[in-house]
């Protein structure tokens, strides 16, 4: 196909129904008015000028040229867009959303289909607006999302409090709290940026209102309704990210509908993301516009349900630039067969035991267990992933199997079935499954926790009956991962795993039933080994002048007099600025959790933000310092935010709440 030349609208409004204008920049093949164009949405509160510029800039020249548009679209109350944000994947969001595809289709240059995409936040909402099936959209490429707001985001995860949940309400508090740029709104900048100061919300709030997963999480949920799902979707993920469940979930719930596609990758679009292999994800993309919104005859339709990178023995590391491991093609995606272990008569993980290892064993981990867990939601392949997992073995209960002899290949989600009696109502258990190298060198595969009060349902939780025994069912994240022969397989069971996940506000005792102990692997199965193509550009990211250099660390304190572990993050983007536009920016964030190793209530976490802005005569910025503590009964809560123009305090403001803690 011959590239087509294009132009980018810098800024174009779009007016809402009521009266509301949403600020777009469009990427426009030239001659779109005569031979007209389909068109691919992104609609996020991330700032098009100086948020998100670099990851669109490598992206919608590469669609323009190939005849499609691009229009990246900053929601309500972000970026130069007017009013303010409600809240997250909102009614009003969406129903913003609906508006913004019916005025792309209506444009005298669009062939009247769009599509909808984006990576997080995107990958959400093109999901769930394409559920409430406005007539043009056409077509959806998910990446890192969900398909289940309440079980796979950032907030709650089978009951369980991810601390990722106050980082997230950290980040949101901060980037709501930037003001549009002057040079796009004028002389109204100041007055939308203290509108939205004055009224932006506080998230965590919202979140730990609803700790049970009712009506408020089941909104946006595809998953609550599979079969009425309308477009072809493309749904990708990486199995360093968080988000790594839903290509799976989406295959499984709409096969008519979806095609999955997981790489080895932190939270990135995969043209451009670590750990290597990557992918042509704009190749990728194009074939699949050109197939859906524009009927062009290349099969993509018939792309394999699923493709997936099998991770094999990837080792812990400062930083993971690539990882080892080969791709891998099931035309359909159909329930893997299990490979079915059991403690055999020496406590190993066994396939057929004679007989099954018997007695009980205490397991009551302190709580600052989970230290090399790396982040929920990554962005980086250094310290975020996951390290040596012996750390966190010394705090959990450890059960090996011999060397294998053969290979053993997962691909899916693990489960793991167990027989056990706590000590106090509330609850958590944690499972990992490693793999152990011949040095001893341990890479965690996957991970699932589980609340015991949410052991039967996330919507009506039970507190477990003291003293006695009760059977647990718990299913692990998604994997795809080759255990080499000469390794061995770790089950490691934990009753923390901070501060991935928060502690209830009782230090529970568990004693395992060993007998009872069963962990079912999902194999590999039937496949193809498959080439996924690699993008064309190797660094398509472009360059922007840096003035002042960027930084980051994490690092782990212990206090052996206070009995204190703190958990500490630091990232500084520098301060960068847009050759196009002039704009600088610069946001710095520190995170820092706390806990006794023995006492669950002393428990903190603190994120602090500063974001900043500027050009010649003008710069504005913001602090923001956001809390999380908790009493035996109440989550406690605090956000602060002051906001400068040129240096003097123009706004201020201090929220705080207490709200009752529902068997957590």
């Amino acid at each position: 196909m011959t590239e087509r030349s294009f132009r980018v609208i810098e800024n174009e409004w779009i007016r809402l129904a009521d009266g509301t204008r949403l600020a777009a920049r469009i990427w426009m093949p030239d001659g779109a008015e005569v031979e007209t164009v389909p068109a691919v949405l992104e609609f996020l509160p991330y700032r098009k000028r100086n948020g998100t510029a670099p990851r669109d800039e490598s992206t919608y020249p590469a669609f323009a040229a190939a005849g499609i548009a691009g229009v990246r679209v900053d929601i309500r109350g972000s970026g130069e867009s007017e009013g303010v944000i409600d809240g997250e994947y909102t009614p009003r969001e969406l129903s913003d959303t609906v508006e913004v595809i019916e005025w792309i289709a209506s444009r005298p240059w669009s062939n009247g289909n769009v599509g909808m995409m984006g990576i997080s936040w995107g990958g959400f909402n093109c999901l769930q607006v394409a559920a409430l099936k406005p007539p043009a959209l056409k077509a959806v490429i998910s990446i890192a999302s969900t398909v289940d707001r309440y079980n796979d985001d950032i907030h709650y995860k089978n009951g369980t409090h991810l601390s990722a949940q106050l980082s997230w309400a950290a980040t949101m508090l901060a980037y709501q709290s930037r003001p549009p740029d002057p040079e796009i709104v004028g002389d109204a900048w100041k007055e939308m940026w203290l509108e939205r100061l004055e009224h932006e919300p506080f998230f965590m709030a919202d979140w730990l209102s609803h700790q049970r997963r009712d009506a408020f999480w089941e909104q946006g949920s595809i998953c609550e309704d599979f079969d009425a799902f309308p477009v072809p979707a493309l749904v990708i993920a990486g199995w360093a990210d968080g988000y790594r469940n839903t290509p799976l979930k989406a295959v499984e719930g709409m096969p008519d509908k979806a095609k999955a596609l997981v790489g080895p990758w932190v939270h990135k679009y995969p043209h451009f993301a670590y750990p290597k292999p990557r992918a042509d994800f704009l190749g990728e993309a194009i074939a699949w516009w050109g197939r859906w919104l524009r009927n062009d005859d290349n099969g993509a339709e018939s792309l394999p349900q699923m493709r997936a990178f099998i991770l094999d023995g990837p080792r812990p590391a400062l930083w993971r630039e690539s990882d080892p491991g080969y791709w891998i093609a099931k035309d359909q995606w159909t329930p893997p067969q299990e490979r079915n272990l059991r403690l055999d008569e020496a406590g190993r993980l066994s396939e057929s035991p004679s007989t099954p290892f018997a007695g009980t064993m205490r397991l009551r981990s302190p709580l600052d267990t989970g230290v090399a867990a790396g982040e929920w939601f990554t962005s980086k392949p250094d310290a975020e992933l996951a390290g040596d997992q012996r750390i966190d073995d010394a705090g959990s209960l450890v059960f090996d199997s011999a060397p294998l002899e053969e290979e053993c290949v997962l691909l899916g989600q693990p489960r793991l079935s167990v027989r056990l009696t706590s000590d106090a109502p509330q609850g958590n258990l944690c499972a990992r499954i490693v793999d152990l190298h011949p040095d001893g060198t341990a890479t965690r595969i996957c991970f699932g926790v589980l609340n015991l009060a949410h052991r039967h349902s996330n919507a009506d939780p039970q507190p477990m009956a003291p003293g006695e025994p009760t059977e647990i069912e718990m299913t692990l994240d998604a994997c795809g991962y080759r255990i080499a022969p000469g390794h061995r397989m770790r089950l490691a069971l934990s009753s923390a795993y901070w501060p991935t996940i928060l502690p209830p506000p009782c230090d529970a005792g568990l004693d395992i039933e060993l007998a009872s102990l069963r962990l079912a692997l999902p194999l590999l199965g039937d496949h193809r080994r498959i080439q996924v193509a690699q993008p064309a550009v190797a660094d398509p990211l472009p360059r922007y002048e840096t003035l002042v250099d960027g930084s980051g660390g994490r690092r782990v304190e212990r206090d052996l007099v206070s009995g204190v572990t703190a958990y500490k993050v630091f990232e500084d983007t520098g301060l960068n600025r847009h050759p196009g536009n002039g704009l600088a920016s610069r946001d710095t964030r520190e995170e820092t959790w706390s806990i006794l190793a023995n006492d669950p209530l002393s428990m903190t976490g603190e994120a602090r933000w500063t974001c900043h802005a500027q050009r010649a005569g003008w710069e504005a910025s913001t602090h923001c310092i956001s809390t999380l503590a908790c009493t035996e009964t109440e989550w406690v809560i605090s956000a602060t935010v002051e906001a400068f123009h040129n240096g003097k305090s123009v706004f201020t403001r201090t929220r705080s709440e207490r709200i009752a803690r529902d068997l957590m």
